[in-house]
């Protein structure tokens, strides 16, 4: 039976807080499920679902949104395709529907990488790998970037994980973001300033209730200690569930939904590391060039605490 995401890569390994498991997809390289000890850590979906609203996948070469589809460089105006056709934007790059193939297999982790050929608004060569692993503390994640033509190719990364703490509200959980700026949008959701969150509604380094917010929205200036940036969501008895990226990762995405398959209408959230905002092919900002041959590597990762095995 071929699943809507493809081959399914089920990770596992034993933690001191209890039996550790995830299932990664080959469709999008995405995060289906992890869990410690039967408690969720992200809101599973069926696998007879393609993933629902960008779930756990991959966003290469661009996360996020790039109006009309249009950028230029050198003077030669690139139009990729539409794939947000209600706001004409061109959104979470090109491999959302791609079949990564796995390159090497444990039973607690696994490498899947997938290619970028030229295509429409997009003429670079791009290889890429994802490889994920669980860790005494979560999932760690790290990406690989080659580029294998002859032109130098703008390149930034992203991913779309959900987060919550099985048996808890995700309404009732608190959500705090290590970032001093918000990234303020038009109706299309494309940037338009960058502003301090200091005495704003935007400020979540002390933290609010999820329940209390309704986001599709951009961080920036994200704190960094020790090279890490982290962003938690805490329950009501201290338990709690984190992204963290290293300094890469200069950017952050919340989105939060009612609609998620199988959520029964409790909130769900997505907190996406970027390593670039919207408009990054236009604004330049968070963008990398990649020589031919040059290499990248970046990681992040999902990090719970506060769970026993008991």
């Amino acid at each position: 039976m071929t699943l809507p995401t493809g081959e399914q890569f089920v990770l596992q390994t034993s933690t001191a807080s209890g039996e550790l498991q995830a299932t990664i997809t080959a469709v999008a390289a995405g995060i289906r499920t992890l869990s410690i000890n039967g408690i969720d850590l992200v809101p599973p979906y069926a696998e007879d679902l393609a993933q629902p609203m960008g779930a756990g996948i991959v966003l290469a070469p661009w996360p996020n949104r790039i109006r009309d589809g249009r950028w230029s460089h050198d003077g030669v105006e690139r139009q990729l395709a539409i794939t947000e056709p209600a706001r004409n934007n061109a959104i979470h790059g090109l491999l959302r529907y791609a079949e990564y193939k796995p390159i090497a297999r444990e039973r607690d982790s696994v490498t899947l990488s997938a290619t970028i050929y030229p295509q429409l608004g997009y003429p670079f060569l791009l290889g890429t790998a994802v490889h994920y692993e669980l860790v005494a503390d979560g999932l760690q994640v790290t990406h690989y970037v080659e580029n294998l033509g002859v032109d130098a190719a703008p390149v930034a990364i992203g991913s779309h994980p959900y987060l919550k703490i099985g048996g808890v509200p995700t309404a009732d959980l608190t959500l705090r973001l290590d970032a001093a700026s918000h990234i303020e949008v038009d109706d299309r959701l494309l940037p338009t300033g960058e502003v301090p969150v200091d005495d704003t509604e935007w400020d979540f380094r002390e933290g609010r209730r999820v329940g209390e917010v309704d986001l599709d929205d951009a961080f920036g200036e994200l704190a960094s200690e020790d090279g890490q940036v982290l962003h938690t969501l805490t329950a009501p008895d201290g338990r709690s569930v984190s992204i963290w990226a290293d300094d890469e990762f200069d950017y952050v995405q919340v989105f939060t939904t009612r609609e998620f398959p199988g959520e029964d209408g409790d909130v769900a959230i997505a907190v996406e590391p970027m390593t670039a905002p919207a408009e990054a092919f236009n604004s330049g900002r968070g963008l990398r060039w990649l020589g031919p041959g040059e290499e990248w590597q970046l990681t992040w990762g999902i990090r719970f605490e506060g769970f026993s095995a008991g």
